[in-house]
């Protein structure tokens, strides 16, 4: 199974995955963590080049590109032989967060996303996304709070406003792979949400 967790900034997603995580291990899974931009040497240097303040005012072509040529060596490297391995990939965020973050918040068109996800991905999709999803004047306090933003958190409210639009549309029109949660309850809350998700995953599975 290749389960993928996305949400912006505040959703708290290191927190549940974590969770995930956990529970995971203890229903008897073999679980490959791993995050992008990174999960390889190459991964957490681009990673670096994206999130730090070094190239601010990056090109947005730049920053998609860079995203997939960290992406294509995540899978190559990692996912791709993980899943071959029969392992269970969790992936904090995947490419649908690019069509958030680099299409709806940058405005790249998403045509020229699927194009580059035909190229470095073939037909490998995640089996199941859970989309943490909360208001963005609440994420943006929360993540505030952690200490100073990355380039990504320094954009304006309009930007992540594009950003959860893009996610829950992407939501709405995969209905069957999509799972989203309201991530502005009580972590308690959020959790049992999950738990309920992930025992639906792992029965169905079990039957497979």
């Amino acid at each position: 199974m290749f389960i993928t967790v996305e949400g912006s900034e505040g959703a708290g997603k290191s927190t549940n995955l974590d969770f995930i995580e956990g529970w995971l291990r203890t229903a008897g899974r073999d679980v490959l963590r791993t995050r992008e931009p990174g999960g390889t040497r190459l991964g957490e240097a681009v990673r670096g080049l994206l999130l730090g303040h070094t190239h601010d005012g990056m090109a947005d072509d730049a920053e998609l590109l860079l995203v997939f040529a960290a992406r294509a060596e995540h899978l190559q490297k990692v996912i791709r032989p993980a899943l071959r391995a029969g392992r269970w990939v969790l992936c904090d965020r995947f490419t649908d967060a690019t069509y958030a973050y680099q299409g709806g918040g940058r405005g790249i068109d998403p045509q020229r996303i699927a194009e580059l996800e035909r190229w470095v991905q073939g037909d490998l999709r995640p089996d199941v996304t859970l989309l943490l999803d909360l208001p963005v004047e609440l994420g943006m306090e929360r993540a505030g709070a952690r200490g100073a933003p990355d380039r990504f958190e320094r954009q304006r409210l309009e930007f992540f406003e594009r950003v959860r639009s893009t996610y829950l549309t992407r939501a709405g029109a995969e209905p069957e792979r999509y799972r989203v949660i309201d991530a502005s309850r009580s972590l308690a809350a959020v959790q049992d949400d999950i738990r309920g998700i992930l025992e639906q995953i792992c029965a169905a599975s079990s039957r497979d």
